[in-house]
């Protein structure tokens, strides 16, 4: 008769986990197995709708996925809870009467009560074998040691294995059903150790692969941590990014409430000359008719009468004026109301837009102090100040009104300036070297490994908003980059064939506008992105504060001159100057610079002009 373990290995056990079976689910093929078994090996197919046997390979569907819903073996669950309230009894005891077991010994596959555990502890020839408790054994946490018996000889043990029919039997059977063609018995100890050896390298290659999937995981979470910087990053350049697009919009809204402020003080004092002037009027009459009352003291003789004669022929003379005009004021009050704000209709240009209905013209015209000698010119770090440079020496500052405020570096032969952001100065001499100044123009020991004239040829630079410090070579076509620190440069960009006779940056872009024949627009490579361009017209373009661009277009011969502004793309906005006659010097060079409170400063080698609204 089959022993109480025999029938729990054989019967009773997922042919998955090896142990009782659990909350036994079974599949159509009819092979049953652990709920939890069958839950994990759902997780490792691909197909969710469907489970594959184990043993059979046969598909069972999978009602939404869920393990649960399979079929549950309800005689096979009822058995196992039946088998797991049964207690074991002793099969080493020889009386009728077993004893209830306590413990399990792998080796001998024999249950052992109390008294034949203690005597089979001191069996010398026991001593080696693995004992183990009985509820250790049914709670799972201990896998029984297989000692199989033939179903066939019950005396016999499974010692061998057939390869083709994959099961095992005992000797006998080996010989009597296991013989014939196909057939392959070897002993069951191998054929275990085949198993092992076959476990152990999958278990190798689970190790491997596991290796490389957490080094996946961890390249991934590289990855992972560089896109993360990647997108603060972008945030971060986002967010500069506004903050300098609405500086860029403050200063453009406080540049056009300057103009606003202007021109209501302009108009308000015009205003109060007019009031002050019929204030006047009234005070004088209210003397004279006082005095001329005087006269109605009667009788007047001598000195009186005719002074009083004089105060009334004073009086109808001032009676006999023109009544003040309200043409005048009303003017004004007219003129005001055709100004207007034009909003631009791109509506990503940071410039806002611009005040129409007010006329520009010359306001301060200048003969420079050095004659024919303008090389260049730049607005001063405060904005209301404008640098003019000269090559015979000397840097003349002059305001929005023409005045000249200063002249410095009287004795430096200047063919570049550009002021850094900290009111510093980066000055480029008839030499070609380049020095920095401190604000108070005292020179600063910052060398650069500048272009020689004859490998260069003069040419222009400028500063961006980071103060790199851009350098340009007419005759290699090409613009080097420098640092406030001196030194080699740092970068170098061709002009895609365009001479930089002048350039310029602008503030927030980091592109380049440059003049040759054209207006040129370049991005931060070098790459031309948009041209301007007028057949027989020289223009001198500037970069704004807000970075609008306006252009200088100058017919020289004809001593004309025009100006214009446009977008950062270069798409005109609107004309400000129209064909300007001035006095054009010997050289056809000429610079163009807007003061911080909109006037603009244009010069010609030996002259000044400053337009604004009148």
């Amino acid at each position: 008769m089959a022993t109480f373990h025999q029938i729990i290995s054989q019967n009773l056990e997922c042919p998955i986990c090896l142990t009782l079976f659990n909350q036994p689910k079974s599949l159509t093929c009819s092979h049953t197995f652990c709920k939890k078994c069958l839950h994990r090996i759902s997780q490792t197919q691909s197909d969710k709708d469907t489970i594959n046997c184990p043993i059979c390979r046969k598909g069972t569907p999978l009602p939404s996925g869920d393990v649960d819903k399979l079929q549950t073996n309800i005689p096979l669950s009822s058995l196992v809870d039946e088998v797991k309230t049964k207690n074991p009894t002793c099969t080493v005891c020889a009386t009728d009467e077993k004893s209830p077991a306590v413990s399990y010994c792998q080796d001998c596959g024999k249950y052992l009560c109390k008294s034949c555990e203690v005597g089979h502890s001191i069996w010398k020839l026991f001593s080696t074998h693995e004992v183990v408790p009985v509820s250790e054994v049914f709670s799972g946490k201990v896998l029984f040691k297989r000692r199989r018996k033939c179903k066939k000889h019950p005396s016999e043990d499974e010692e061998c294995f057939c390869t083709a029919c994959r099961e095992y039997t005992c000797c006998k059977c080996g010989m009597l059903r296991h013989s014939q063609a196909g057939h392959q018995i070897e002993e069951a100890a191998i054929h275990e150790e085949k198993v092992i050896k076959n476990i152990s390298e999958l278990k190798k290659g689970v190790k491997s692969k596991k290796a490389t999937a957490e080094n996946h995981i961890e390249f991934i979470e590289t990855q992972r941590n560089e896109i993360t910087s990647m997108f603060r990053k972008l945030n971060d350049d986002i967010d500069k990014t506004y903050e300098e697009y609405m500086q860029l919009l403050s200063d453009r809204r406080d540049a056009l409430k300057i103009q606003v402020k202007h021109w209501s003080q302009k108009f308000e004092k015009k205003l109060q000359v007019m009031e002050e002037e019929s204030r006047q009027r009234i005070s004088h009459m209210n003397a004279m008719e006082e005095l001329v009352t005087n006269g109605m003291k009667v009788p007047l003789e001598r000195d009186a009468l005719f002074t009083h004669d004089t105060l009334c022929e004073d009086l109808k003379s001032l009676l006999g004026r023109d009544d003040p005009d309200d043409r005048s004021p009303r003017g004004l009050a007219e003129r005001v109301q055709k100004i207007s704000f034009r909003r631009y209709e791109k509506i990503n240009e940071l410039c806002l837009g611009e005040l129409d209905g007010y006329t520009w013209d010359v306001k301060a015209d200048v003969e420079l102090p050095s004659g024919s000698c303008m090389d260049c010119m730049t607005c001063a770090p405060d904005g209301i100040k404008m640098a003019v440079c000269s090559w015979k020496g000397g840097i003349h500052l002059y305001r929005p009104d023409g005045e000249l405020h200063e002249t410095v570096l009287k004795d430096v032969r200047i063919r570049q300036t550009k002021f850094l952001s900290d009111g510093r100065s980066v000055v480029r001499d008839n030499n070609e070297k380049m020095t920095v100044y401190t604000p108070e123009w005292e020179k600063l020991n910052v060398t650069f490994e500048d272009m020689s004239c004859a490998d260069g040829e003069y040419g222009s630079l400028t500063v961006d908003r980071d103060d790199n410090i851009y350098v340009a070579y007419r005759k290699p076509k090409k613009i080097r980059v420098f640092t406030t620190q001196g030194g080699k440069a740092v970068r170098s960009m061709m002009c895609d064939g365009y001479t930089p006779w002048q350039i310029f940056s602008f503030h927030n872009t980091g592109k380049l506008i440059l003049k040759d024949s054209a207006v040129v627009c370049l991005d931060g490579k070098g790459k031309k992105e948009n041209v301007l361009k007028k057949e027989g017209i020289s223009p001198f373009p500037a970069v704004c504060r807000d970075d609008s661009v306006i252009v200088a277009w100058v017919k020289h011969e004809e001593g004309l001159v025009s100006i214009d502004r446009y977008t950062g793309d270069l798409e005109h906005v609107h004309n400000l100057i129209t064909d300007f006659r001035i006095q054009k010097g010997i050289w056809c060079w000429y610079y163009i610079q807007e003061f911080v409170s909109g006037e603009i400063a244009f010069c010609t080698t030996d002259r000044l002009y400053i337009f604004g609204e009148i």
